[in-house]
């Protein structure tokens, strides 16, 4: 269909908008760093950590021996966790022996187990003789006091002799995939004088380790050491990932290696003194800040089996050493020059990315420090490129960064004042302009009772509306300039100009159902720029205004009668930095102004029209939009045009796509976006970063609900929820995706697909019934000749009668059918229509005489012969299926392919 032929609405033309007042760019504030804790003191803290899924207490590594639980953040108290300085040397400041690295285990709430690296005096047989060696070591949790450890309860891992006190390393974090990974140090001395680095087959130094302490009988056993032996079992307590990327290594820099001998527990190598390395909660990138010698200090992208050039090279420049003809290495993201300057410093700590919510300009930035020069630089990496880093503010003597798990703020362990700082805004220095303080104040409604927004802001709506906690909203948007305009993609992301600016309004029914029981809740806004978008949202405190909501967002209860269940429900006004943590780059930047959803009908006020036509037809695409029929649309879950499998798919689109794609901050493997493959997209059976110890879980496995972790945490609430945010109630809508179930609660345990690619979803529709009697829509082929006349019954020969349209464009059945089989007949009789419209499909495909001996086949059975074996064979199954005329099998793992124009689309699942 062309945009020529479609119906023109109240659209007439486009006009600019002068009202609205959003600066650019939001207001910088500067940063000042304070204590964390008030007056609390904690001696020479190296290190912080707090278990999965705790919010009120922090546990702080003492240089000297001791770990310390800060336990009720908000009234915090300092108590001993664990004391083991009888078995710790060194530990006082400029000293870089002590208890230096800290980590709980995944699965700590059930094994209280966590892990410890540090400086003990010990022997290796054959090796030295109370000497100074390097440990790593678990401890357990007392089993009736969660805030005392049982020194007693020592396993060691790792017990190195170290031939000097310097470049330990000894960072320990557990990674997204369940592994835990140490760093090393070169073991001391200059230029790499003890001959550690860019070696695989000596001794456990100059690296970063990855192991597996939990022994999972998939892992491989570690090569024996003196170092890994060197306990009082005399056995390696711990396995190797079989994805390392030294297992079976036989050649390292172009020189042959023993696998024998190789340290298989190497991750990535070639690093002077990781000092302090972690993981970006968001997508799983190792930031890492390495110690440089005599000129140059280094951050890394550790990846697997990554090379950083030690000491072959410091930072870009050449080391102390010639590399061979078969070395190869990985540039630093990030290096400064020795110095005191702004951008200068002599010893580089490791730091964070800010994930919380109180602080949106650092948002997303890895935040960092120099323990000499004591400037605390940001820095952001997209995964390929980085915006280099600027200054924050100073504090020097930062020896480790943390989260604080209350609310995700950065936390700075400072040796010098021997307490935790806080990074905070500095509100007494401000630059840039100041955000509209109401709503009134941005210019974007003419009658805020109504409203009735301003010349050239425009409404909109989507076809999937992410979930928002059972609030209804309303949208709009505005590129204010009538020179610049929105570059149309097809599948991909649509492309803004600078100043664009959306609008979504918030409303919830204090009884559902009751649209007298309204209450306006809030209204965000989310504003173009040149560096992406910033977002703010405006608090309706009265029935004529809303304020702007703080930067870090804020929590308001509500009673709503849920006929006649009364419940409190807490709505999330989002703080800014929520808002870019959804709002991302691989998403589109506005979610939800893109093809798939925004082909759909509005009625702008003088009829319906598809909105991709209308905002067309008025200018708002660099180049016009034809083809419409062509595009592709998502399925809301109660449209039953469409396959459950593309409604599910549709979903996932809307609520996930924003991280779940390449490119994204998410980090699991499977991908969301409508345009890939289900085959290819890594949900049914797609394996996870963090299957929680359970071999058997992945993204969605068929027919088991408990391994499925996206069901997991679709249905539930709290800190693994997803969405992982703006919500407290589980998605209800998915239920209505599935055929009702006690005991499956959402779409997710219907996700055991077979399906068939997306229909496309535009072609030109007129009012009425459609062929099963709803009151949706009647689908008209490019022809103008609606399909339910090819499904008329006829005595004409099938071969004769000819389908009057382009098969491709053919839409599904308008209702699709869900009746248990047992091959090889129907249990119960298909509706007459849908009968019939697979007995046509039938005939064009077996060339049958007559449509009454498709019929007849289709009764008989026979038709199940079409079906993929698992569909005909498999005892018990429950299929749900339509007629689609471009489905294939090809989600089925048996399937073989089908003709191009028809087949039938289904999901199944045994029958429990």
């Amino acid at each position: 269909m062309s945009l020529d032929s479609a119906q023109s609405s109240g659209l007439t033309q486009r006009v600019p908008n002068t009202t609205l007042t959003f600066p650019l760019s939001p207001p910088v504030y500067g940063y000042i760093t304070t204590n964390a804790f008030g007056s609390l003191t904690l001696t020479n803290p190296a290190a912080m950590a707090s278990p999965t899924g705790e919010t009120n207490r922090l546990f702080v590594a003492e240089q000297r021996g001791r770990v310390a639980v800060v336990t009720n953040l908000l009234n915090p108290t300092r108590t001993v966790f664990l004391d083991i300085s009888s078995r710790v040397v060194g530990g006082v400041p400029n000293d870089e022996r002590g208890l230096l690295g800290l980590a709980f285990h995944p699965g700590y709430a059930t094994n209280r187990y966590f892990f410890v690296f540090y400086s003990t005096t010990s022997t290796t047989p054959g090796v030295a003789t109370n000497a100074l060696h390097q440990r790593l070591s678990r401890f357990q949790t007392m089993a009736g006091d969660p805030d005392q450890a049982d020194p007693n309860s020592e396993l060691i891992l790792i017990n190195q002799y170290d031939q000097a006190d310097n470049h330990n390393g000894g960072d320990l974090h557990f990674g997204p995939d369940g592994y835990l990974y140490v760093s090393l140090g070169d073991e001391g001395n200059q230029n790499g004088s003890l001959n550690n680095t860019q070696l695989i087959d000596k001794d456990f130094f100059s690296a970063i380790l990855r192991i597996d302490v939990d022994n999972l009988p998939t892992s491989v056993p570690a090569n024996p050491h003196p170092s890994n032996t060197n306990n009082p079992a005399g056995t390696v307590n711990y396995a190797v990932p079989p994805d390392n990327p030294f297992v079976g290594a036989t050649n390292f820099n172009g020189v042959s290696v023993n696998p024998a001998r190789v340290r298989t527990e190497f991750f990535a190598v070639g690093l002077r003194n990781p000092w302090r390395f972690s993981f970006d909660a968001a997508n799983g990138l190792l930031y890492c800040g390495d110690v440089g010698q005599d000129t140059w200090e280094e951050v890394d992208i550790i990846v697997k089996g990554g090379n950083y050039g030690w000491n072959y090279r410091e930072g870009l420049h050449p080391g102390p050493r010639t590399p061979p003809v078969g070395f190869t290495s990985i540039n630093p993201i990030q290096e400064y020059r020795h110095g005191s300057a702004s951008n200068q410093g002599n010893s580089v700590t490791g730091g964070v990315v800010y994930r919380g919510s109180r602080i949106t300009q650092v948002f997303g930035a890895y935040i960092f420090s120099d323990y000499v020069s004591g400037n605390v630089w940001m820095l952001r990496h997209d995964g390929t490129n980085t915006v280099p880093f600027v200054r924050l503010t100073g504090n020097p003597s930062i020896s480790a960064f943390g989260i604080d798990p209350s609310n995700g703020d950065v936390l700075l362990a400072d040796q010098g004042a021997d307490t935790i700082k806080r990074l905070v805004y500095n509100t007494n220095v401000v630059s840039g302009t100041a955000l509209p303080p109401t709503l009134a104040d941005t210019g974007a409604f003419s009658d805020l009772s109504s409203l009735s927004p301003n010349a050239g802001i425009v409404p909109y709506d989507i076809n999937v509306p992410f979930w928002s906690d059972n609030a209804q909203k309303s949208r709009w948007f505005s590129v204010p300039d009538t020179n610049r305009t929105i570059v149309f993609n097809s599948d991909g992301n649509w492309s803004f100009s600078t100043g664009t600016v959306w609008i979504k309004h918030f409303d919830l029914d204090l009884t559902n159902g009751v649209p007298e029981s309204r209450k306006r809740l809030e209204t965000r806004f989310i504003v173009r720029n040149s560096g992406g978008v910033y977002g703010v949202t405006y608090r309706w405190d009265s029935a004529t205004n809303a304020t702007l909501v703080p930067e870090e967002g804020l929590d308001e209860p509500f009673v709503v009668d849920d006929g006649g269940t009364v419940r409190t429900q807490i709505w999330h006004y989002p703080s800014r930095a929520e808002c870019l943590s959804c709002h991302t780059t691989a998403g589109g930047l506005a979610l939800g102004f893109n093809t798939a959803q925004m082909n759909r009908e509005m009625d702008y006020g003088g009829g319906l029209e598809n909105q991709i036509a209308a905002l067309s037809r008025v200018g708002y695409f660099s180049n016009a939009v034809t083809n419409l029929n062509t595009l592709r649309s998502l399925a809301h879950p109660t449209n039953t045009a469409y396959s459950i499998a593309y409604r599910v798919h549709s979903y996932l689109t809307a609520n996930c796509v924003q991280c779940h794609q390449p490119g994204g901050t998410a980090l699991g493997f499977w991908d969301a976006r409508i345009t890939t493959p289900l085959s290819q997209a890594g949900i049914i059976n797609g394996l996870l970063n963090n299957n929680r110890g359970d071999t058997n879980d992945r993204v969605i496995r068929p027919g088991a609900p408990v391994n499925s972790m996206m069901l997991t945490r679709i249905s539930t609430r709290g800190l693994t929820q997803m969405p992982p945010l703006d919500s407290t109630l589980p998605d209800t809508r998915t239920r209505r995706t599935r055929r009702p179930t006690p005991t499956r609660t959402t779409t997710a345990r219907r996700i055991c697909w077979n399906t068939s690619p997306a229909p496309t979803r535009s072609l030109a529709r007129t009012r009425g019934k459609s062929m099963c009697g709803n009151r949706a829509t009647r689908w008209k082929s490019p022809s103008r000749k609606s399909p339910t006349a090819d499904f008329k019954s006829s005595r004409r020969p099938a071969s004769r009668r000819r389908f009057r349209g382009n098969r491709s464009m053919f839409p599904p059945i308008a209702r699709s059918f869900r009746r248990r089989i047992s091959p090889p007949r129907f249990r119960t009789r298909l509706p007459t229509r849908l009968s019939n419209s697979i007995a046509f499909a039938y005939s064009s495909r077996k060339k049958l005489a007559t449509r009454h001996s498709a019929a007849r086949a289709l009764k008989s059975g026979a038709w199940q012969k079409l079906l993929p074996p698992c569909c005909r064979s498999a005892p018990r199954l429950r299929v749900f299926g339509c007629l689609t005329p471009t489905a294939r099998f090809s989600h089925c793992p048996t399937s073989r392919p089908r003709p191009r124009y028809w087949s039938f689309s289904c999901a199944i699942t045994a029958l429990s």
